[in-house]
C-alpha cells in the first residue's frame, strides 16, 4: 500500500516538471542566466544552480537536471522548482527587508499547506536541538541574525533569501518558530512555489544537522 502510494506521488510530481520542461526551451539561456545570476556555459549548454549550497547542472534546451557529478536527480519538486526559478526569474537584488509568507500574493490561500509542511516541521525538527539549527544553517553558509533564540538568514538559490527563526522550546512551553522571505521573492517564484522552497530548506537543514 505503501509502495503504491509512493508510485503514486512520484507520478504525480513528475508532471509539473515534464510541463516545465517542456516550457524551458522557449526562454533564452542567455536571458536567463542574466535574471538569475546563475553561469550558463554556452559551449556545454549548461547552466551551474546552487540550491542550499548544493550545486546542480541544468542542461539546456532539454530540462534536464543532474547533480554536480552528473548523476542523476531523483526527487521531482527540487527539479521542477530550480526550472520555475530559471523561467520565472525577474532580476531583482534582495530588498533587505523581510517579508512573511502571507505577504506574497496568494499566500493566505496557502498559508496552512505552508505553515504544516515548512514551519511547523522546523519546529518540531528544531524547537529542542539549537545547536543541530546551528550547525545545518552555518554548512549552508547560513548568516547569523538577530531574532528568537536563533536565527539564520541563508541564501536559498541565488538572490533568493530565507531568514529562519526559532524559539527553543522546554518543559513549559512548546517551541515556536517563523519563516521569512526577503522582498523581491515574489519575482522568483509564486506562493505556491515558496510552499516548495520551504519544505526542500527544510529537508536540507535536517539532512546537514544530522549527518
Amino acid at each position: 500500500m505503501q509502495n503504491n502510494q509512493a508510485v503514486q506521488e512520484k507520478r504525480k510530481d513528475k508532471i509539473p516538471y515534464e510541463y516545465n520542461k517542456s516550457q524551458f526551451k522557449n526562454f533564452d539561456p542567455l536571458e536567463m542566466s542574466n535574471n538569475t545570476g546563475c553561469p550558463y556555459n554556452e559551449e556545454k549548454q549548461e547552466f551551474t544552480v546552487t540550491v542550499m549550497n548544493n550545486k546542480y547542472v541544468v542542461q539546456y534546451p532539454s530540462g534536464n537536471i543532474l547533480n554536480n557529478d552528473y548523476t542523476e536527480v531523483e526527487k521531482y519538486p527540487i527539479k521542477t522548482l530550480i526550472l520555475r526559478y530559471l523561467i520565472n526569474a525577474k532580476g531583482i537584488e534582495p530588498s533587505h527587508k523581510t517579508i512573511t509568507y502571507r505577504e506574497v500574493s496568494g499566500g493566505n490561500v496557502y498559508y496552512n499547506n505552508f505553515y504544516g509542511r515548512c514551519i511547523l516541521r522546523f519546529q518540531k525538527t528544531f524547537g529542542k536541538n539549537l545547536e543541530g539549527f546551528k550547525k545545518a544553517a552555518e554548512n549552508c553558509n547560513g548568516i547569523k541574525v538577530n531574532g528568537g533564540d536563533l536565527a539564520y538568514k541563508i541564501e536559498f538559490i541565488n538572490n533568493v533569501y530565507i531568514t529562519l527563526i526559532l524559539w527553543q522550546g522546554d518543559e513549559e512551553f512548546e517551541a515556536t518558530s517563523q519563516i521569512l522571505f526577503d522582498g523581491n521573492v515574489m519575482f522568483y517564484f509564486t506562493a505556491e512555489d515558496l510552499a516548495f522552497v520551504g519544505d526542500i530548506c527544510m529537508g536540507a537543514l535536517t539532512k546537514k544537522a544530522f549527518s
